[in-house]
């Protein structure tokens, strides 16, 4: 709570500073939101919204491949509606922080991009509007964990565009099958490794608590209960979570090195290499290492003991739309227009970031490609990050628990034992 009053002690510095002519206020209300969220299905259903005459809307989404496709996306919807689209390159990471502040000002998007887990501060802040257009088709034609993501206390805000989780990257001219267990990767070490030459056969980014906690949800621990909603019930010291941080530790017989040296930087640049036979990473190292002329194949996550499945966790890159947005109509039908199945397909052909869309899934140019085939197969066992404004406070503890279990020995009860309490702390200094 602190943090949010010191939030609204900020937004009305914004505010003066920007003067009284700027100034713009969020859209708390309008055609759609006056109606219960009892109506939204019927909303969701039998409504066609109509662009506000000369309505004019900016857009904000990443460089790269995804500026290509939300440029195609706007050439469409101003061919179909005759509403003009201005594409702005901001980063999805970055796109909270400066609607924050363009938003007040007048000059902020009116539909953004941003990753799931900034839901829950986008809501708090008041930033960004319920989906109330689509929310029925995100809950039941959307993978759970895309309408878990984008959803707050319940109610729809973000209109899902991609999902994305990591998996086994493994180097096809030392190892021509990828195991499917770490019992056969255990095996493999043995013949493998050479510390001399900084051969490992298998490496990830130990102390980055978003790679390693496929080891504790994989034996039954959680960040927080409710499907990550609750903030008062942590499941990251209970007993699946220290089964699975005992399973994770006894690997360093396998990978003798402190955290430190196996940060993403190292571990990235040996495989480039053709030193780490195999390495835990997602979709966005797959050019890198095209480029780097690796002979690389990608597959699920191996196996826990006990035949487990490790959890991975999974990011949804999602649209929101502005709470500042003067055209809310037509701003809503960019978001429902962008993520029809037309259109995501399309973001899949120029990006291949998988459309969190269960029946887009099934469809042979994305269930037989070889780069996405096996992210898709792991997403099956993903769980995706809180979305709620408490995460923020997680990584920083929960990454440090794993830095000194494996590091110091510190055993792995005590270490996530200690993490839990520091995450209540933090989220009881808030409040």
């Amino acid at each position: 709570m602190k943090k949010f009053l010191s939030f609204l002690l900020i937004a009305v510095l914004v505010f003066s500073l920007v003067g009284c002519g700027a100034k713009q206020e969020p859209v708390q209300n309008n055609n759609q939101n006056e109606t219960s969220q009892e109506n939204t299905s019927q909303e969701n259903t039998s409504q066609e919204l109509t662009p506000e005459p000369g309505a004019k809307l900016v857009v904000w989404e990443s460089e790269g491949s995804e500026s290509e496709w939300i440029q195609y996306v706007a050439k469409k919807f101003t061919e179909k509606y005759g509403v003009e689209v201005t594409y702005e390159a901001v980063s999805n990471v970055d796109a909270k922080n400066k609607l924050a502040t363009d938003g007040p000002a007048g000059v902020g998007a009116d539909v953004f991009v941003a990753p799931h887990d900034h839901t829950g501060e986008l809501v708090a802040s008041g930033l960004v509007q319920p989906n109330d257009i689509t929310a029925d088709r995100v809950k039941n034609d959307f993978m759970k964990a895309a309408a878990d993501g984008v959803s707050f206390e319940g109610q729809v805000y973000g209109y899902p565009l991609a999902i994305e989780t990591y998996a086994l990257f493994y180097n096809k001219d030392i190892i021509s099958k990828a195991p499917e267990t770490y019992e056969e990767i255990i095996e493999f070490a043995k013949t493998y490794n050479n510390p001399n030459e900084n051969k490992y056969a298998l490496m990830w980014d130990v102390a980055n608590a978003y790679f390693s906690h496929s080891f504790i949800a994989g034996s039954g621990g959680y960040v927080f209960g409710n499907g990550g909603t609750n903030k008062d019930d942590i499941g990251l010291n209970n007993k699946g979570a220290v089964e699975g941080a005992k399973f994770m530790v006894s690997l360093k017989e396998i990978l003798p090195l402190n955290s430190a040296d196996t940060n993403y930087q190292i571990m990235d640049g040996l495989f480039s290499e053709g030193k780490a036979a195999m390495i835990i990473n997602g979709p966005w190292a797959v050019k890198g290492y095209q480029d780097a002329g690796v002979n690389f194949g990608i597959a699920p996550l191996p196996k826990l003991p006990g035949g487990k499945h490790p959890a991975s966790f999974s990011g949804i890159r999602s649209m929101f739309v502005s709470s500042y947005t003067k055209y809310p109509n037509a701003a809503k039908l960019f978001a429902k227009f962008a993520t029809s199945d037309e259109m995501l397909l399309k973001r899949f052909e120029i990006t291949k970031q998988i459309p969190p869309v269960k029946a887009l899934m099934k469809e042979d140019i994305i269930k037989n490609d070889e780069v996405v085939a096996p992210f898709l197969a792991q997403a099956q066992y993903a769980v995706p990050m809180p979305s709620i404004p408490q995460m923020g406070v997680v990584w920083e503890p929960y990454g440090a628990a794993f830095a000194s279990m494996w590091n110091d020995g510190v055993d792995p009860q005590e270490a996530l034992d200690n993490a839990v309490q520091t995450i209540k702390e933090a989220i009881a200094s808030q409040e």
